[in-house]
């Protein structure tokens, strides 16, 4: 209890103790303001959460098969005949990449695909390859990771991939 000497009187005649009202009048604004700055901090852990969720633009894995259905598969689809989901958006129909080597005689061309895909090879490239319809992958791949090396790596893993889903 508060003695006679630290209370006052209101108009009304109540005691009250100056501290406590000051208490009383902060401490809902406290409240406001520390659930504000909680509820800031969430915000900004979510946004820091979605950015992180974005998608990489060059993936660790070096297997051919993890390289195509995240560069090709979009276009080419999952399984390589040029029925990804967004095919049908496109001015060309992507080709079936499963019928490689039956185009040329039944002989998968590694070191042509190699440079199509790379972006250095000479004439025959259709006209949609290296549009922005068909990315060459090469050059995209060495400007997201200097790493020459690894680069060539990346493309010729795709290659393998290529040649292991050539329909017999």
């Amino acid at each position: 209890m508060l003695g006679r000497a630290m209370c006052r009187e209101d108009a009304g005649g109540d005691r009250f103790a100056p501290g406590l009202v000051m208490a009383r009048t902060w401490f809902p604004v406290a409240v406001a303001v520390g659930a504000a700055v909680l509820i800031g901090a969430g915000a900004q852990s979510v946004a820091g959460q979605a950015a992180e969720q974005r998608p990489p633009l060059v993936i660790p894995s070096l297997y051919g098969g993890d390289l195509y259905q995240f560069y090709c598969a979009s276009c080419h689809g999952r399984e390589g005949r040029g029925d990804g989901p967004v095919a049908s958006s496109l001015k060309h129909q992507p080709p079936d990449l499963t019928t490689i080597a039956k185009r040329h005689d039944g002989r998968f061309p590694r070191e042509a695909t190699e440079r199509f895909i790379s972006g250095e090879a000479e004439a025959g490239i259709p006209p949609a390859h290296g549009s922005r319809e068909m990315p060459v992958w090469g050059p995209i791949l060495y400007a997201l990771d200097p790493d020459d090396r690894l680069t060539r790596v990346r493309v010729g893993n795709v290659v393998s991939f290529l040649e292991s889903i050539q329909s017999k």
